[in-house]
């Protein structure tokens, strides 16, 4: 490995370890070279949350089937098409399965948005991907086995622009661009520029900084990628932004600024609790598609 790879490969042991031991996320591993290749729904994972959940074989094994319907890219199907029908199953829907025929259907939920602590969240390094041309993201982070997030990490003197394009040349039809149809939000950092994120096909002059006034988190020390990582990708801020700050608008995936969260629907929330009036005001351009 070069100097230039060992360098950046040192960010991303930070990182890793980061969402392992601040985060408490799962670590999968290294997946370069693992066995039998890798998905956007690793399968085992997600039959394994569902049977702990009590569901039984042949209801996982039809709520992995509807799931891997919805997620599939190809022909009259775009990316766009593909991730608003995962995304409908994950957030409105779930998955409705009848268990036995003659049976009434049943909503198998893919993700546990009310309790984020009984889901199953992971990250994983090196996940190579085969396409017309196979990719390797440095960091996926699973959700019981959805790939929700993608991160491409560079060394302190590259720009995060290089990992931005990197991200855009992966959802490419010559690439791994069918890998994206579960992801939410898609990401690219060091730790001199912090983090940069967006949604499938945000363009470059779209991604945004999260920006929060809070205290920093002490594990992050100065590191700005870590803090903003960790205000970002927590489990129940992850699991938030997903569930309320994500919406597809006549062809275009757009998710909300720092200003937007936090100016916006979360002071409005507050006031309404209080039964006061206001008026909400939104810049515009979320990142989006």
């Amino acid at each position: 490995m070069s100097t230039v790879g060992e360098r950046e490969r040192l960010t991303q042991e930070r990182v890793v370890a980061y969402f392992r031991d601040a985060l408490k996320y799962r670590y999968l591993g290294d997946w370069e070279h693992r066995e039998g290749g890798n998905s956007n729904v690793e399968e085992g994972l997600l039959a394994a949350w569902l049977t702990r959940r009590g569901y039984s074989e042949k209801i996982v094994g039809k709520v992995l089937y509807e799931l891997g319907k919805a997620k599939a890219v190809g022909g009259s199907k775009s990316l766009y098409d593909a991730n608003r029908e995962v995304y409908g199953l994950l957030r409105y829907g779930g998955v409705k399965v009848r268990p036995d025929i003659g049976e009434q259907h049943i909503t198998v939920w893919l993700i546990d948005w009310d309790h984020p602590e009984k889901n199953d969240f992971a990250v994983a390094e090196e996940v190579t991907i085969t396409g017309e041309n196979s990719k390797r993201p440095d960091i996926v982070l699973y959700v019981n086995g959805i790939a929700l997030c993608v991160l491409e990490l560079k060394r302190s003197i590259v720009s995060v622009s290089e990992g931005i394009r990197q991200n855009l040349d992966n959802q490419k039809k010559i690439f791994i661009r069918p890998f994206f149809s579960t992801v939410q939000l898609v990401m690219a950092g060091n730790e001199t520029e912090g983090l940069r994120y967006g949604v499938i096909e945000t363009p470059e002059k779209y991604y945004l900084r999260w920006k929060e006034a809070d205290a920093p988190p002490p594990a992050a020390g100065k590191n700005p990628l870590l803090r903003e990582l960790d205000q970002l990708c927590r489990k129940d801020r992850l699991l938030e932004i997903v569930h309320d700050f994500i919406v597809f608008d006549a062809g275009t995936k757009k998710t909300c600024r720092h200003n937007q969260y936090f100016g916006g629907v979360k002071a409005a929330q507050e006031r309404v609790k209080r039964r006061e009036g206001g008026i909400i005001w939104h810049t515009q351009a979320a990142a989006r598609a």
